[in-house]
This record gives C-alpha cells, structure tokens and sequence, in this order.
C-alpha cells in the first residue's frame, strides 16, 4: 500500500540552453567552463528554492548536465538543512517553520529525460525536456514527437473549393508522459515545449540561409509568413497535445499540463490545449439543427454539454491563484518592455474544490521571477547564463489530506 501523501508541489522550470561548457548548441554559442559554473550554480540554486516534488525541465541538451545541476542542488541544499534546522536534541525542531525550510534532496528521486529526435551536430542542437519526480513513477514515461501517422489538418476556401491540407508528422519539441503516484491517487502529468514565437522561414536548395534572415534586406511579409508559419506549428502541437490530455481525461484520470508554451494563458494555442469554457445556460441557444427561430437547446441538453465540456476541461494555476488572492500580475517572461507568463501549469477539474468527484485542490501557487529583464541591460550576465523564464510551482493539497 502506498503511504499518503497530504501535499505535494510540481514546477515547471525552462533552464535555457543547458549544455556543459564547450559544446556549441546553436552557431558559435557555447559557455566557457567558468559561464557554464555560474550557470550550473544559479540553476541549482532555483532547484532549492523551488524545492518541488515533481519539476518539469524545458530546453535541456543533455542528460548529464541536468544531472550535474540536481546534484549541485543537493550539495548546496544539505548546507542549507545543515545551517538551518535545529538538531535533534532541540525541543523546537517540530515546528512548522522547519518542515517548511528543510530541503528534500533528489538522491532517491526517479528522472524521465526525453531528446529531442531533431538533436544535431554541434551548432545544430535541439533541445529536449525532463521530468524529475520524488514521488517516482507508475509506469515507464512516454515521449511524443514523431506520430505514428501524419496527422493531416484539412482546411476549406469560402468558395467551397479544396483549401489544402496543414500537415504535421513530428513535434518540434517532444512532449513527455509521466504517471507520477501521488498518495493514494496516480496522476498524469504532461511536460511540453510547444514551437517558439520566432519565425520559420524556408531556405532554398543551393542556399546558405533563408532571404527573409538577412535583415539588410529586410522583408517584412516574408517575415510576417515566417511568423504565420510558427503560430500554425504551435497551435498543431497543442492539438496534438490536446488529443493526449483527452485520452487521459477519458479514463477518469487526473491531469496536469506544465511546461513553456511559448503564448500567453488567453492566446488560441493555449485555449486548444486546456478546452473550451462552456456558456451560463445553452437552453436560450439556438440549436445546430434549427428548423425555426424558437428551436433551442432543452434544459437538460444545457445540463448535458455543460457537464461534456467541463469534464474535459483544464484550469490555471496561475488563474486559481490571482482570483484567490486578488493579485493583478503574474509574468514568467520580459522581452522588450513586455512582461507576460508563457510558462503555465493547468489541471484538471479533479483539483478544482467545487466539483464533487475532487481528489484535491491548489493550496498555493508561486513563481521566481526576480532575475527576469527585459534585455536593456545588454551585459548583465543574467540575459545569457541565467534562465530567461520565471519558474512557476502550484502546491497541491489531497482531499483528506
């Protein structure tokens, strides 16, 4: 029988770019052995704040390093339980306020790491994601990104005519699965990196870059269909992610999402991963098959697709925790004077209080966003060696707990 587990916290951490030193991960970036210690350092020093019982890693090259840094946390947070808890001949040590100081270190911990199938050579890296558990895991983690069939978007002119097709056969990141035991409960937790914001431009055979890269000529609608082209493969992913999250939810099994979704929580991509919030009342809505103006949903089919598309529906952490304690601002990301969370931990109605079936709720949520900038500061050491994302955590209560 499994031991309960009351509480528990689950992160999400984008560790940009962690690579040991000397190895180029895009054209002629790399970190030398003392920008890759710093680094190493302030990651591990994230990892101890957070201390989390389930992190979910973004943008990570190579296993060894992840594991280099977890072991960093541990070095620093056993000095830190060393200086900070009282001994065992101390009356106090019951106290609250240690438990919540102690660090819980990862030696035992279970790490799920998942490459990314279009990793190349040095200068053409691409990065993968990683799931590091306490709790450990049910079952052997999955990895999405090549589909066993290429899922093939169909799209229709206004004109009735064959709009073509948006096809997408692999993910430019890989998604990974984990079933994490948690108390009495086990709970599906997805891991992604959905496409980036920055433009996909296409390079011509016989060409060493795409035209819309040189920005001595710069094309503002080559550009502008770079970006359409990036937005298409961001929002094909969610779908694909979406479609996962629904086989889980179909099972009866809870759900969490977490990870850098690279648009903010109201954008589409966001919106097709965490469903549809259904209206008040579909009984004044007009049927999809009207045969006259008075021809509306009933009562009980209002009830019906309320309870279809609640049942499948995820929530915010982020949203949960601004409503609760009425703060205006939550952001994991600054670009040029703009500040918004990108970085999101979603759940399933099986954490919201008010449904009857609830195993839990969110007691707390946080992010460690302190370091971010907005790059005006071209050489602080922060804009390339520290993350250039907020890391977010949602503490979690069980019921009964």
């Amino acid at each position: 029988m499994r031991q309960s587990t009351p509480k528990f916290t689950i992160a999400s951490f984008n560790v940009k770019n962690l690579i040991g030193p000397d190895q180029e991960y895009y054209k002629f970036q790399s970190y030398t052995p003392e920008e890759y210690a710093w680094k190493e350092d302030w990651l591990a020093d994230q990892i101890v704040s957070l201390n989390a019982d389930i992190v979910g890693f973004q943008e990570t090259f190579d296993e060894q390093s992840l594991r280099d840094t977890i072991a960093r946390a541990d070095a620093i947070g056993t000095d830190n339980n060393a200086a900070a808890l009282p001994g065992q001949d101390k009356r106090y040590r019951h106290r609250a306020i240690f438990d919540r100081l102690a660090y819980g270190d990862y030696s035992k911990a279970a790490l799920a790491v998942a490459p990314n199938i279009h990793d190349g050579e040095p200068g053409h890296r691409r990065p993968g994601v990683a799931v590091l558990s306490r709790l450990g895991f049910a079952e052997e983690p999955q990895i999405i990104q090549a589909l066993p069939e290429p899922l093939k978007i169909p799209f229709q002119t206004f004109g009735g005519d064959d709009g073509g097709f948006y096809t997408i056969q692999k993910l430019s990141r890989p998604i990974l699965k984990c079933r994490i035991p948690v108390g009495d409960q086990v709970i599906t937790v997805f891991n992604c990196h959905l496409k980036s914001k920055l433009g996909e431009f296409i390079r011509p055979d016989g060409t060493d870059f795409p035209a819309e890269a040189d920005l001595t000529s710069y094309d503002p609608v080559g550009r502008a269909l770079g970006a359409a082209r990036a937005a298409m493969r961001r929002m094909a992913e969610a779908w694909v992610l979406r479609g996962a999250i629904i086989g889980e939810l179909q099972q009866g099994r809870p759900v969490m999402v977490l990870g850098d979704f690279n648009d903010s929580e109201n954008a589409v991509s966001s919106e097709i991963i965490s469903g549809e919030a259904p209206f008040k009342n579909y009984a004044w809505m007009l049927r999809h098959d009207a045969e006259h103006r008075g021809d509306r949903y009933s009562d009980e089919e209002s009830k019906q697709i309320t309870e279809d598309i609640d049942s499948v529906r995820l929530h915010s952490a982020e949203k949960l925790f601004v409503r609760k304690s009425l703060r205006d601002m939550v952001y994991t990301s600054a670009f040029g004077g703009v500040y918004e969370s990108i970085d999101q931990i979603l759940m399933s109605r099986h954490f919201m209080p008010e449904w009857q079936g609830h195993i839990g709720e969110m007691e707390y949520f946080s992010v460690l966003n302190d370091h971010l900038t907005d790059g005006s500061h071209p050489e602080a050491p922060y804009n390339k060696l520290a993350s250039d994302h907020g890391q977010i955590m949602a503490t979690i209560r069980l019921k009964g707990g």
